[in-house]
């Protein structure tokens, strides 16, 4: 295994968040000197693992001052900006929030970086979601951000934003754009696969928002880790500064067709519910990685099934550790 994150100082934004806190996790068990961005503390958090050995701000995306400061004091070599604001119902309800998060927090993120002459990397997290409706699928990294519903735009808008800070000040930055993101910790129970697991775990029928139909790519938050990882690592060495790069597994599959996998996993013979209002959502989202799998020579490692089986055990063994925890909104397709 490679030395390359052994005392190597890394700030991650929303390092308590799904995937921020799989990231601190393993790169705090490869050695680097985490130090983590946390907004909010909550009486069920998801972080996966703990936090011990990982230095912790307290603060929010849209406080300047205390990004830069934090940067600075604690000497960051490579940055993680993979806070934000994640639920799409939660944009659709309050779009303000969302845009100061996700668009005025990755400014402020990218001039900090900007500002700290020893960041050397920066990976900034996109997603499938800022590409917006597209005639032709899968989407490629070279297609328009088109993002029309909150969510949609405000990752289009961090998106072309990051880009500019390339283009405009050659900030050494890559952006990645993922799907669905799913596994262990995930505490967000109005997610699709969190909700479903849940429910069939309670003897309840799972719930489906939309009509069923809708395609999206689900990608196991242990691949995307390794994804953001080796990116990181490669970025510099390779010259890949101002890239994007789209990661998934390449299985696409229905909303019902999902949930029939966990049943099925599960072994549960309930039948969904579907109520078919799902609204302001894009029908079929899904990625080509083929320019990761070129240039990075990233293979994931789990299939669909596999990242599912391993997201079902440690559901099994949460809610037998936690009788109670129901998270606010409804943003299951």
């Amino acid at each position: 295994m490679s030395g390359f994150w052994n005392g190597r100082p890394v700030f991650i934004t929303g390092c308590k968040g799904f995937l921020g806190s799989h990231l601190s996790k393993t790169l705090r068990d490869r050695g680097a000197a985490v130090t983590g961005l946390v907004r909010d503390r909550t009486a069920y958090s998801g972080f996966f693992g703990d936090d011990k050995g990982i230095n912790l701000v307290h603060g929010c995306l849209e406080d300047y001052s205390l990004l830069e400061r934090a940067m600075n004091e604690y000497e960051i070599d490579t940055v993680f900006h993979v806070g934000a604001q994640a639920i799409v119902g939660t944009a659709n309800r309050n779009p303000l929030s969302t845009f100061e998060a996700n668009v005025r927090g990755t400014w402020h993120v990218l001039e900090a970086c900007r500002r700290s002459p020893r960041v050397r990397r920066i990976i900034v997290a996109s997603s499938d979601k800022a590409y917006g409706q597209q005639e032709v699928l899968p989407y490629h990294e070279d297609m328009p951000l088109q993002g029309r519903h909150p969510y949609d735009v405000s990752k289009s808008c961090a998106d072309l934003i990051t880009q500019a800070y390339y283009a405009t000040y050659g900030l050494p930055v890559c952006i990645t754009r993922c799907g669905n993101l799913f596994g262990e910790g995930d505490t967000n129970f109005s997610r699709i696969i969190p909700q479903t697991i849940r429910s069939i775990i309670r003897g309840e029928a799972p719930v489906i928002r939309s009509d069923g139909t809708y395609i999206r790519d689900y990608f196991y938050v242990g691949d995307a880790v390794s994804a953001y990882m080796l990116l990181a690592e490669k970025m510099e060495s390779k010259g890949l500064f101002g890239e994007a790069f789209n990661f998934s597994n390449g299985i696409q599959v229905t909303v019902l067709e999902l949930v029939r996998r966990i049943l099925k996993i599960m072994g549960s013979d309930l039948e969904p519910v579907i109520l078919n209002q799902a609204g302001n959502e894009i029908r079929h989202q899904y990625l080509d990685a083929s320019k990761a799998r070129r240039l990075l020579e990233w293979v994931p490692k789990y299939s669909l099934d596999e990242g599912l089986k391993r997201t079902v055990e440690w559901y099994r063994t949460y809610f037998g550790k936690n009788s109670r925890h129901d998270a606010a909104g409804s943003d299951r397709v």
